[in-house]
């Protein structure tokens, strides 16, 4: 039976779409790898790459994407508003389907030595591959974010806990680092668009909702402008939707939002979501009772395949 790998990674462009294109093109069209789609940010200036495959043609497609990205960005130039360390800035990967997550470690850890070796870019391990428990958090790696961590690298005596696992740290101007890791929940990226243009709304809620600042501890959030439709939108990476489901911090941030009598005017989802996700939500909003998941008819699929 075929393994299959589902890998989200992410890079530090959003803007100059003919390098997004340049980036996304080492991953389309690649026997064994589909490619699920691409979304650019502008405000973010940064990417997320959305694909899914077998173990070794994907392994080789993220580490060609990875040096493509690596040669096009220089991060002494980058800026946006998402935190990042590199042009490359993550390659999570996760087990999806015939594959265990114990393989998906060794094949996290196979990419960050070959995209080393290839590109000299300092590989920072994360998730299961960390090498303390720390680095398990992306938030632990990237404080400070590109500047200051270059400077934390480069200086007499920077943390032991700080440098990369693997490579030179002199490598780390203008490339920057990557994060590479494996796991077995993808992050889900969950928007919730508010019924006003005022960005410090949003802002207050999005720090209610986030974990380091008192929120859900599997949250991170930030306030953006939705400025095509004149809106602001709380926009939220979830890295455990099992722990913390959609449908709460739905609820957590309609019920602040009304504390400055905003509504919620809609949701979105940024890439795609594991239907159990989804079925979470089913059950609670229309209190679904002894559901069973043999009742979705799809799932019966994989049983004639």
């Amino acid at each position: 039976m075929n393994k299959y790998v589902h890998a989200v990674p992410n890079f530090s462009e959003g803007r100059r779409k003919e390098v997004v294109e340049a980036i996304v093109d080492q991953v389309r069209n690649v026997p064994g790898v589909k490619l699920i789609g691409y979304f650019p940010d502008a405000d973010f200036n940064r990417t997320v790459v959305e694909l899914i495959g077998k173990p070794e043609p994907l392994k080789e497609a993220l580490i060609n994407m990875a040096a493509k990205a690596i040669e096009l960005i220089d991060m002494e130039q980058q800026r946006g508003n998402h935190p990042r360390i590199g042009a490359q800035d993550t390659i999570p990967i996760f087990p999806m389907r015939n594959i265990t997550l114990e393989e998906c470690i060794q094949l996290a850890e196979e990419i960050g030595v070959e995209l080393n070796k290839r590109t000299g870019v300092p590989i920072f391990f994360s998730g299961e591959n960390a090498r303390i428990p720390e680095r398990k958090a992306l938030d632990f790696i990237r404080k400070g974010q590109y500047e200051g961590l270059r400077d934390l690298l480069l200086s007499e005596n920077p943390d032991p806990k700080r440098l990369p696992d693997i490579g030179d740290v002199k490598e780390f101007v203008h490339k920057g680092g990557t994060i590479v890791s494996a796991g077995t929940n993808p992050l889900v990226a969950f928007n919730v668009i508010l019924g006003t243009d005022n960005l410090e709304i949003a802002k207050q809620i999005a720090k209610a909702v986030r974990g380091p600042s008192g929120g859900f501890t599997s949250v991170r959030a930030v306030a953006l402008k939705f400025t095509e439709r004149n809106q602001v939108v709380v926009s939220m990476n979830m890295f455990d939707h099992e722990a913390c489901p959609l449908y709460r911090t739905y609820n957590f941030v309609k019920s602040e939002a009304a504390r400055w009598g905003v509504p919620v005017v809609g949701t979105e989802l940024i890439g795609t979501v594991p239907q159990e996700a989804l079925v979470r939500v089913a059950e609670y909003f229309l209190q679904l009772e002894n559901f069973n998941r043999d009742q979705i008819r799809e799932n019966h699929i994989p049983d004639l395949l």
